[in-house]
């Protein structure tokens, strides 16, 4: 088997899908690694630290996708690589068919198989290879938020945190998932009132007896969302349902409603995003301004932090692409139900339930 590395190209985006450490793991199988030069350079992993650990550096992607049995990234293909994924290829990554048709239809007529990080599960039915990104996207939600907030970049001048004799900024989080509950942490930490809202009462129940009180909980429902937002300085989109588009939980007039300068942080933008509002930005134009409130939606924010995304991602994914690499795609596919059920596309149709309900087949 041939493993492929390109280099990302998605703005901004400084992560990789391999690290010299799995690359030395995949050779040691007796694996044909190759990696695009400069693939690793953004998140700090040289040329040299991956051809001391066997892998060949191909200068053009064109070398890469087109000997590459397996190909991992860390970000979809955009329409620049479509033409060159090619029949027969499998594709590791994360994929968010449901808000990219385009590439849905390119995968389909490649009759590329194209398993996706967002879709795998664990035994315990949780999502491992999303988790790592989710937390890390709600910590560095809360980061960003704050920073928007400041009044030279456009926000209200809160301190999240507050002062003795000043109230601390207000922080309502839609979603009480892993993103959810990490932005959470954050804000806690950083002392701001924090009101979070979801749907699951079950989760509400476990991070109110996390923090003992010192948050607000509420069951997720318009009038609940619209009172929190009228008082918020910043509104973190956290929503998630697997492999399909997220719902709208926050209007345009609930978004209106918050007060000039307030900021918007959707998460939840890689699936079309929860906030009426949004849409989808990156890192060198990360804001916009709708009725007074900055917005901010780059879908691969994760991507600010590369080496940190690169290792915490890497460490995820690793048993399942040596599962790929030793096993062969089919077997590998065969023995592990919750890696099957990360394949979104096969043969030329789309197979995920989710993703097929959102696109058709």
């Amino acid at each position: 088997m041939i493993i492929g590395v390109p280099r990302e190209i998605k703005n901004g985006e400084t992560r990789v899908s391999m690290t010299p450490n799995l690359c030395r793991r995949l050779v040691a199988m007796r694996k044909r690694v190759l990696i695009e030069r400069d693939a690793g350079r953004s998140a700090g992993f040289l040329d040299r630290e991956y051809e001391q650990a066997g892998a060949e550096i191909a200068a053009d992607p064109d070398d890469v996708w087109g000997a590459a049995d397996l190909v991992l990234k860390v970000k979809e293909p955009l329409e620049g690589e479509f033409e060159r994924m090619r029949e027969g290829q499998t594709l590791f990554t994360y994929l968010h068919l449901a808000a990219a048709p385009a590439l849905g239809q390119a995968l389909k007529r490649k009759r590329v198989l194209g398993i996706a990080y967002e879709t795998v599960e664990a035994a315990d039915g949780s999502l491992p290879l999303l988790k790592p990104m989710s937390q890390i996207a709600g910590r560095l939600a809360v980061q960003v938020g704050a920073y928007f907030l400041q009044s030279q970049n456009g926000g209200s001048g809160v301190l999240l945190g507050g002062i003795p004799g000043t109230s601390p900024g207000r922080v309502v989080i839609l979603g009480a998932g892993n993103s959810g509950a990490h932005a959470c942490r954050m804000a806690t930490g950083m002392g701001a009132h924090v009101t979070v809202l979801d749907v699951d009462s079950r989760k509400l129940d476990a991070l109110d007896a996390e923090y003992h009180g010192r948050i607000v909980t509420l069951v997720s429902n318009p009038a609940n969302v619209e009172r929190a937002l009228a008082e918020s300085d910043l509104l973190i989109g956290a929503v998630l349902i697997p492999a399909a588009r997220a719902p709208i939980v926050a209007t345009r007039d609930m978004v209106g409603a918050m007060r000039d300068g307030g900021v918007v942080v959707d998460i939840a933008i890689d699936q079309g995003g929860c906030i009426e509002t949004i849409h989808p930005t990156s890192h060198e134009e990360p804001t916009y301004v709708v009725q007074g409130v900055v917005h901010y939606a780059v879908p691969n924010m994760p991507a600010m932090v590369g080496r940190t995304s690169t290792i915490a991602l890497t460490q995820a994914t690793e048993p399942f692409v040596v599962a790929l690499a030793d096993k062969g795609v089919e077997r590998a596919l065969a023995e592990h139900p919750g890696l099957a059920r990360g394949v979104n596309t096969r043969d030329g149709s789309i197979v995920h339930p989710q993703v097929a309900a959102v696109l058709g087949g």
